[in-house]
């Protein structure tokens, strides 16, 4: 691929040239040689066909050379440029048949600040997003494997132990049973969520939509699960910062996620604040609430699918680690950005709206 593409760009300069002696051939032949010829006559030299046979005869000696100098220096000088830019290229061919393989290990070396610098730091970044995708990829497969395994370890078990007469029928036998069952479901609900918000940027409806009656419709649905823990949470909205153009089923679905994880990891008697504000050109939406602080190496990592802090977001209270997730998918989908910021004592956790 490099040497043939090489040799067309060479043809092409080497044509160039030609064309450009060509050119200048024919300029000498009619337009040069007219003006000496009226030289001549003006100045009455004698033998005036030969002063021009051999006038012609030196320009074309001269043209001649100097068109093969400037054709071989040309030629020279454009393979040296011509291998600079498509070495990278060809590096890019090589690498893609890698990477079709499974193989992202490998990185381009160019140090060149120009346009082929800049398209090899974007080859560069594609590949490491490339491999961040599919490590997470491979993470997924594991972690749901590793989720759907417990309650069905416990299922099992119980129902072999039924089987063999180990244990009686119990109603709370039954009760453990209802619950892991409904953890499998919870879990299959997630992941059908997840994969919806994968595809999210396919079906926006943007309309202009109230933040404000998004958020308290939110608040109103986890009510009584804030009562049950003595939280009385607050919702603060800065003037003008209450409207944006976005899905609202969507962005419902943002919000509660927010307002349930807010719930789950503020402890009894806690607070929790929703704030509402104008970034720039971009709207902010805040959830802060007290709580256990989220170490700072956990923070960049909060977002990934199936990821829990230990210790203070186990399976048991934390799920199944894909609300986040979700939370990042269908904002982004919109345009907008996530993050999360923790102290002593209080996590906050926003995402942006386009203006």
């Amino acid at each position: 691929m490099n040497s043939r593409l090489s040799l067309k760009l060479l043809g092409v300069i080497a044509l160039v040239i030609g064309l450009a002696m060509a050119i200048v051939w024919i300029s000498i032949d009619f337009f040069a040689i007219a003006s000496f010829s009226a030289l001549l006559d003006e100045y009455r030299v004698p033998n005036k066909q030969d002063v021009m046979t051999m006038f012609l005869d030196s320009a074309h000696r001269a043209l001649v050379g100097a068109g093969l100098v400037a054709l071989t220096a040309a030629l020279v000088l454009s393979y040296v440029v011509i291998r600079m830019i498509l070495g990278p290229l060809h590096q890019m061919f090589r690498m893609t048949g890698k990477i079709g393989h499974g193989d992202y290990s490998s990185r381009l070396h160019i140090d060149a600040d120009d346009e082929v610098g800049e398209l090899g730091k974007a080859f560069n970044a594609m590949i490491d997003r490339l491999q961040r995708v599919e490590r997470l990829r491979k993470k997924m497969v594991v972690d749901v494997a590793h989720e759907l395994r417990a309650p069905l370890t416990n299922i099992r078990g119980y129902l072999e132990a039924l089987r063999d007469g180990v244990v009686p029928p119990s109603a709370k036998g039954v009760e453990s049973l209802h619950e892991e069952t409904v953890r499998l479901g919870n879990l299959l609900d997630a992941l059908m969520r997840l994969s919806a918000a994968d595809a999210a940027s396919l079906t926006l409806e943007r309309q202009v939509i109230d933040l404000d009656e998004l958020v308290t419709r939110s608040l109103n649905v986890f009510a009584q699960q804030f009562a049950d823990k003595a939280i009385s949470p607050r919702l603060q909205i800065a003037a003008g910062a209450g409207r944006a153009m976005a899905d609202c089923e969507q962005i419902a679905q943002v919000t509660q996620n927010l307002m349930d994880n807010a719930l789950r990891y503020t402890p009894h008697g806690g607070t929790v604040q929703i704030s509402i504000e104008r970034a720039s050109d971009a709207i902010k939406v805040v959830f802060a609430n007290t709580g256990e602080a989220i170490a700072t190496q956990d923070l960049p990592l909060i977002f990934e699918r199936f990821y829990r802090v230990e210790k203070s977001r186990s399976r048991e209270s934390g799920g199944a680690g894909i609300g986040l997730a979700i939370v990042k998918e269908l904002v982004e989908a919109h345009g907008g950005g996530v993050g999360a910021e923790s102290s002593a004592g209080e996590n906050r956790i926003w995402f942006t709206l386009p203006a």
